[in-house]
C-alpha cells in the first residue's frame, strides 16, 4: 500500500505526510514514511528503492512533487499505489518556501509550477483552502474507504 502525496515545492507535501503518519501510527497502523527532501540525487529512484525493499504490510507514505510523468509511472508499476495531489496557490507556494528552513531556489518553485504534469490522482486537496488538520482528516478518511488502515493495524 503505498500512498503518493505529490504537489508543487511549498504545497505542504512533507507537513501532511508528517500529521498523516502520526494520526495512524496513533491508531496502531504500521506507517514508512519516505521524503524526497531526504536525497539530493537520483530522488525518485531511491525513493522507488526504499518503497519496494520495505514491508510489504505497512502503508508507505511518500512526498515529493512526482511533477514528471515518468516519475508518476514509475510508482504506477507497483501494486496498490493511490496518489494525493496537493495544490495551492504560486504566491502561496512562494511564501511557504521562503518560510522553510532550507528553501529551494524561487525559479526551481516556478519551473515545477508551470511543468507540473497532473497525476490520475485519487484525492485532490487544495491546501489554501484545507488546513493540515483538515488535509489530514480527508486522507485518513481516504485510507480508511480504501481498507488500509485495517489491512496495516496491528
Amino acid at each position: 500500500m503505498i500512498l503518493v502525496i505529490c504537489g508543487p515545492p511549498g504545497a505542504g507535501k512533507t507537513t501532511i505526510a508528517n500529521r498523516v503518519r502520526e494520526r495512524l501510527t496513533r491508531r496502531g497502523v504500521r506507517v514508512e514514511t519516505h521524503h524526497s527532501d531526504d536525497f539530493s540525487s537520483r530522488t525518485y529512484e531511491r525513493l522507488y528503492e526504499r518503497v519496494t525493499e520495505g514491508p510489504e504490510n505497512a502503508i508507505h507514505v511518500v512526498d515529493g512533487t512526482f511533477y514528471r510523468r515518468e516519475w508518476q509511472t514509475q510508482f504506477r508499476t507497483l501494486d496498490d499505489v493511490r496518489f494525493v495531489r496537493l495544490t495551492a496557490s504560486l504566491e502561496t507556494c512562494l511564501e511557504r518556501n521562503r518560510s522553510r528552513g532550507d528553501p529551494i531556489d524561487e525559479q526551481g518553485v516556478h519551473v515545477i509550477y508551470r511543468e507540473f504534469d497532473e497525476p490520475d490522482a485519487a484525492l485532490e486537496i487544495d491546501t489554501d483552502d484545507c488546513s493540515v488538520t483538515e488535509t489530514a482528516d480527508r486522507i485518513v478518511t481516504a485510507l480508511s474507504a480504501w481498507s488500509w488502515i485495517d489491512a496495516a493495524s496491528g
